[in-house]
C-alpha cells in the first residue's frame, strides 16, 4: 500500500491546541519536530541506556 506509514501512528489525547503549537515552535527553533522530541522524552522517561533530556529553547 502506498500510504502505508512506516510506523505505527499513536495519538495522544487532550492536548490543548495552544500546547500542541508552542510545542512544535519550540521544537522547531532547534531544528527538530515533535516526533523527535517526544521521542527524545519517551527514552528519557523510560531511562533508556545513553538517552539524556532534550535540549529546550531558550
Amino acid at each position: 500500500m502506498a500510504n502505508q506509514h512506516k510506523h505505527k501512528q499513536r495519538v495522544i489525547r487532550g492536548v490543548p491546541d495552544e500546547e500542541v503549537d508552542a510545542f512544535d515552535a519550540a521544537a522547531r527553533a532547534l531544528g527538530a519536530d515533535r516526533s523527535r522530541v517526544t521521542r527524545q522524552l519517551w527514552a528519557w522517561f523510560t531511562r533508556q541506556p545513553g538517552v539524556e533530556l532534550p535540549q529546550r529553547p531558550s
